[in-house]
């Protein structure tokens, strides 16, 4: 029979116990606690902490559970049932729209396209589902950062890669088109990650109103914008999309 491994235990335990309270611990606490030296929990901590599961207040030097955990938790959500219940959904915007929709969900540093509709013209596309998309440029990744404490830390921390000369890469510029996706409920990517192409995203919410996705349309900017600026028509299908999901998930009506 194979043994565990005991660093994952003992990082399991440090878990355990700082999500045993609300106040937070120090280091002497946190070994006194599980029985281990302190370097041995330094280490655990420091480790944990790279990964975003644990944080330190600068401050007091105490330490408490990290916002990844957050998103690991809304991962309990399972991406299969928050796919199967936007198959119906993304399936009639993509006929509505006449674009692909594209489904995406929070992933380490981007977004993960975890369902892909065809565009309904019949024209030869290729599966996108498994790619990952950055946060800083495309629809998908905004609304995201937008919604996520988690990802707009990456975006802030992050390369913010320059895709074509409208790019958004400036730290304080990006704030603002955040705050704004944030305040209207949608983002919008208009030849930011790819020459001629457009698209438009809104927030999935689950139950306990955390993002776990994000639903996107993409086509050629000809199409999905006019004057600049995305149809309203399609920005109201769209976010229409993301709240039936959402529905579905047990956000309730918003």
């Amino acid at each position: 029979m194979a043994k565990n491994i005991q660093s994952l235990e003992r990082a399991a335990a440090t878990l355990r116990l700082l999500a045993g309270g609300e106040r937070r611990l120090g280091l002497s606490d946190i070994a006194s606690a599980l029985g281990l030296a302190k370097g041995t929990v330094h280490g655990i901590l420091r480790t944990l902490q790279a990964e975003g599961l644990v944080e330190q207040d600068a401050a007091s030097g105490r330490y408490r559970l990290g916002a990844e955990l957050l998103r690991l938790g809304c991962g309990y959500l399972d991406v299969s049932e928050l796919r199967a219940r936007a198959l119906a959904w993304t399936d009639d915007l993509a006929r509505s729209s006449g674009e692909s929709v594209h489904l995406g969900v929070p992933h380490r540093h981007g977004v993960l396209v975890v369902h892909h509709v065809f565009r309904p013209d019949g024209s030869r596309q290729v599966p996108e589902v498994g790619a990952m998309q950055p946060l800083h440029s495309t629809a998908l990744g905004k609304v995201l950062s937008a919604y996520d404490p988690v990802a707009r830390g990456e975006v802030a921390r992050g390369r913010r890669e320059a895709f074509t000369s409208r790019t958004v890469t400036a730290a304080d510029d990006l704030e603002e088109l955040l705050e704004l996706a944030r305040a209207r409920g949608w983002a919008a990517d208009v030849e930011e990650t790819w020459e001629g192409v457009a698209s438009v995203a809104a927030p999935v919410h689950d139950r306990w109103r955390t993002a776990v996705g994000a639903v996107a349309v993409t086509g050629a900017v000809e199409r999905i914008c006019e004057g600049g600026e995305p149809r309203s028509g399609l920005v109201a299908a769209v976010r229409e999309c993301a709240r039936a999901v959402s529905r579905d998930l047990g956000a309730g009506r918003f």
